[in-house]
């Protein structure tokens, strides 16, 4: 059945007008995406489809092009079209996130960091620059690879504090492999810097682990 021939409140567009965008299903915003169906599915009926087959949103999301365009009526242009869509979403997190007041707004600190880290095939750690309100200056990739206490620079990690001006940082990694808690090597690392730092007068606010869905707080752990 096609779209147009559903009832109107019933379509995933009048939906969203009338609605708003939280009373639509994955589904249902995936079709707004998509916009055309295939031969034999419509919009709503592809993106089933497709979810299906990817088990989850992220997944679909962070599929490479290759992998995206195996899917029957995805191509280049949707791709394109995608990762658009989630660059926006980064940036427009991150605006907010150097807007407000960290601590006023947990949560979007969090979204920014899933968004940055979720779905990567290898381990990068982050530190985040935040000022004296708690806002944030700049983010920053400081490695990547397999992270262990000898893989970071608590020396270099000052020098950027200094040259930013921060008063505090945040720092942030992800676990491919799936797995939230935080290992022994994780904790190593986070104390070896919040040393460092303090000599300086600059505090580690938290530190946050991206596992999948999973984003887990040190400070919320009661480990920093």
């Amino acid at each position: 059945m096609q779209i147009h021939t559903l009832p109107a409140h019933t379509r995933p567009r009048e939906k969203l007008l009338n609605l708003g965008p939280d009373a639509l299903s994955d589904a249902e915003l995936l079709a707004i995406f998509l916009r055309t169906g295939v031969s034999g599915m419509n919009a709503i009926e592809l993106a089933q489809s497709l979810l299906k087959q990817n088990h989850t949103l992220s997944n679909l999301f962070n599929a490479s092009l290759s992998d995206f365009c195996t899917h029957k009526g995805l191509g280049e242009a949707k791709y394109v079209q995608l990762q658009a869509v989630l660059e926006l979403s980064k940036r427009y997190l991150k605006e907010r996130c150097q807007r407000d007041t960290l601590f006023s707004s947990p949560d979007a600190v969090s979204d920014y960091l899933s968004i940055q880290l979720r779905g990567l095939d290898h381990e990068v750690f982050m530190a985040l620059y935040v000022d004296n309100q708690n806002r944030l200056i700049k983010d920053e990739i400081l490695f990547r690879g397999t992270i262990n206490a000898a893989s970071v620079y608590p020396r270099e990690v000052v020098k950027a504090a200094l040259k930013y001006n921060a008063a505090s940082l945040i720092f942030a990694h992800n676990h491919p492999s799936g797995i939230a808690e935080p290992s022994q090597a994780d904790k190593l690392i986070t104390k070896k810097l919040q040393n460092a730092l303090a000599l300086v007068d600059i505090n580690v606010l938290d530190h946050l682990i991206v596992a999948g869905e999973q984003c887990i707080s040190f400070a919320q752990r009661g480990l920093i």
